[in-house]
């Protein structure tokens, strides 16, 4: 068998179609690239069985994502992280099956790791010896650390509030760290200018076609590990919208090979009521988004004014009937505490955020109590220090309880 079924890229707005072996940004029409398989030719050749025995990490899935030769993966063991059943939290809601896929369990602390270990594999693969994108955190240290693990150099624009443990990540892996005092689409210009000036590759969110890849292995993972038997509801705290894209894709692709059956879940994007251009937009049955003017949020990660794209998410949300929701800051806060409370869990703001739209949608019957529903927690909530502020009790040395 191939290591990889890849076939070629392709632009989902005009049709246009590129090698793989090339390097490639967006397509000449502006729009972000997707990359096909051979999946009929996949399926002649492949059953869930084949998974079995395979290293548990995103490359046990190999035949579905774009690295052609196994010696150009760069992998940090990445993948297969836990889908833990949320019983309690389930009973709080009145929701008898709620899980969360724990993407905090993660090299590098988040599942930016996933797109990272994909998209510096690729890099690698067809030639790059730099890179460089805007981040609010997170991508950027994932991409600086696999770059680093590949040999590549890499430079990163944080907004200048991005989490300082981010950019500490960034630092240490050696690559060149700029901070900017604005948001992710400040640094984005920065970055851009950059590219053209230095003749760099552009690794910003969905300029570059395999980030989608890797974060597409969540929604794998999820069909695979509920015996591929799909759930009713994916919630997804969506900020660039990488990851729901991904999913999607990924679903799409599993019905495609027979391997999972019936409708696919209802996908569901969690924004903040400080930055919710998505919600908008789906609220107006609209396509793509407008900019989110003076956007802010604790959930740094989806702090995004506008994704590239966009309409691709939105795609996603009406061909599976699901929806948009925004929650704000403080119902997040309230979640997060919840969670650690009652399963034990520390989850990032932007994972407290989905299960805030999760408690939303169950209370206003769009979930229904006996549905299946995963919801992601994008990162571990270790990685956000400054989010929650306990002032304990300071006790003397002779002091008792």
């Amino acid at each position: 068998m191939k290591y990889s079924y890849v076939s070629h890229l392709y632009c989902p707005k005009c049709g246009k179609e590129f090698h793989t072996k090339e390097q490639h940004q967006l397509c000449s029409c502006g729009s972000p690239l997707l990359v096909d398989y051979n999946l009929d030719e996949l399926q002649k050749n492949f059953t869930a069985e084949d998974l079995k025995g395979r290293e548990n990490s995103i490359w046990r899935y190999h035949e579905l994502l774009p690295v052609e030769d196994r010696e150009n993966v760069v992998s940090l063991g990445e993948g297969m992280t836990p889908l833990v059943s949320f019983t309690n939290l389930g009973e709080d809601m009145s929701l008898e099956n709620l899980y969360m896929k724990d993407e905090g369990l993660i090299p590098t602390g988040s599942f930016k790791a996933r797109g990272a270990a994909v998209g510096v594999s690729k890099a690698t693969e067809i030639g790059v010896d730099e890179l460089a994108m805007p981040t609010n955190g997170n991508a950027g240290a994932a991409w600086s650390l696999y770059s680093a693990r590949a040999g590549l150099q890499s430079t990163i624009v944080m907004p200048k509030d991005a989490p300082e443990i981010t950019r500490t990540e960034v630092s240490l892996s050696g690559s060149n760290l700029y901070l900017v005092n604005g948001l992710i689409s400040d640094a984005g210009k920065i970055v851009g200018k950059a590219v053209k000036d230095y003749n760099l590759y552009d690794a910003s969110t969905l300029k570059e076609p395999y980030r989608i890849e890797g974060k597409k292995t969540m929604g794998l993972e999820i069909a695979e590990q509920l015996n591929w038997k799909l759930p009713d509801v994916i919630v997804y705290p969506t900020g660039g919208g990488v990851g729901l894209i991904g999913i999607y894709k990924a679903l799409k692709e599993l019905k495609t090979l027979g391997l999972v059956e019936g409708s696919l879940p209802r996908l569901v994007a969690v924004q903040s009521t400080g930055c919710a251009p998505i919600v908008q937009a789906w609220e107006n049955g609209e396509r793509e988004s407008e900019f989110w003017n003076d956007s802010s949020t604790l959930a740094f990660g989806i702090n995004v004014p506008k994704a590239l794209g966009d309409f691709l998410v939105l795609d996603a949300l009406y061909d599976t009937d699901g929806c948009a929701v925004a929650v704000d800051d403080q119902a997040i806060l309230d979640e997060q505490e919840k969670i650690a409370g009652l399963e034990g869990s520390f989850v990032c703001p932007e994972g407290a955020a989905t299960f805030v739209a999760i408690r939303k949608l169950r209370e206003e019957g769009w979930i229904g109590q006996n549905e299946t529903v995963v919801g992601l927690n994008t990162g571990a909530g270790i990685k956000y220090p400054d989010t929650v502020q306990v002032d304990p009790e300071m006790l003397e040395k002779n002091d008792t309880l």
